[in-house]
């Protein structure tokens, strides 16, 4: 099956990066559509405000409404992320693409070629970049060997390197303290971390599965009812729900590349249950809320939509997207 290929490029180690490897990673990436340039015209909606079945852990009583603010990824001469207002965050051209953002929108989480990981906090106003590193010895060389952040924007959680597609997750605090190894997973791509601190997800380098680190326990277990996926992109606050960027076995597995649009499914983590989302349109990402609101992204002709709703399925807010964006990958809202 095509999506093997993928299997050693999730694996890649900040000193072993073979030609055949890279190759493969650099695979049928245009065939994902998480590059597009366009975005056709769709009405956001909810069809329906019918409570879907959930288990997450329940929303505060009265969440602050979103403000729409938050960090917009786009490609170029490297990897560039903006605020939603336009500027400009920081800029990633070494070509590895192993980064994340905080929730707070705060601070940037990225791996170099030498495996060592870092924290920067762009200028804003009158303050001054700066840029750390935190931890050494993370696995390198894959796009989608990203770290993830806590909830509260306080701790990292990378894969460290090693040759077998199951690697060991290592948690750091954004200071560089507290370092320890949380359990090993084949799961290591695109890491999401649930806002309970208990659980952490991410797919296989071959992309067959989903796969959660009970970060308790110790201990890694498949999801149920997802075959392959090339995306995880967050996880509800107890880890029941995961949304994820599933994929057929003819669809291109992608380079691993953070994606500016994905079709987003939410699946049940213990039952692999499909969960339908009750928004109308061209879907084109969702992110959950560390109180358990799902964000979902709705593509329109001129700006796009963020329709949130409660754990239950709720409408509860409607936002358009600066027309500047339009293009652009969603990481994080507030």
């Amino acid at each position: 099956m095509k999506h093997r290929a993928l299997a050693a490029g999730a694996v890649l180690t900040a000193f072993a990066v073979s030609t055949a490897t890279t190759a493969a990673l650099a695979g049928p990436a245009q065939a994902v559509p998480a590059r597009s340039t366009s975005a056709q015209a769709e009405s956001a909606q909810v069809v329906s405000e019918q409570a879907v079945p959930a288990r997450s852990a329940p929303a505060q009583a009265a969440p602050a409404p979103l403000t729409g603010g938050g960090v917009y990824l786009g490609y170029g001469s490297g990897v560039r992320l903006v605020t939603e207002s336009g500027r400009a965050l920081w800029t990633d051209r070494s070509g590895y693409g192993q980064f994340s953002v905080s929730p707070d929108g705060r601070k940037v989480a990225w791996i170099d070629g030498r495996g060592r990981l870092h924290v920067s906090v762009p200028a804003a106003g009158t303050g001054k970049a700066s840029d750390k590193v935190v931890a050494r010895g993370a696995a390198s060389g894959g796009p989608c060997l990203t770290p993830a952040w806590s909830a509260d924007s306080r701790r990292i959680a990378f894969p460290l390197a090693g040759q077998a597609d199951r690697l060991t997750v290592a948690v750091v605090g954004a200071d560089g303290r507290g370092l320890d190894k949380v359990g090993a997973t084949l799961g290591v791509c695109h890491l999401t971390w649930s806002a309970d601190g208990r659980t952490l997800a991410g797919y296989a380098g071959t992309t067959e599965g989903v796969h959660l680190l009970d970060t308790a326990s110790r201990t890694s277990r498949r999801v149920p009812g997802i075959r392959l996926a090339n995306h995880v992109a967050g996880l509800s606050p107890d880890g029941r729900r995961v949304v994820v960027h599933a994929i057929g076995p003819d669809d291109a597995a992608g380079d691993g590349s953070w994606p500016t649009e994905f079709t987003p499914s939410v699946y049940d983590t213990r039952t692999g249950k499909k969960i339908a989302l009750p928004v109308r349109g061209r879907l084109i990402g969702a992110l959950y809320l560390r109180d358990g609101r799902l964000a979902v992204r709705v593509a329109g002709r001129t700006a796009n939509t963020l329709m949130v709703l409660s754990p239950s399925g709720k409408r509860l807010q409607t936002l358009s997207e600066k027309p500047r964006n339009r293009r652009l990958g969603l990481l994080q809202v507030r």
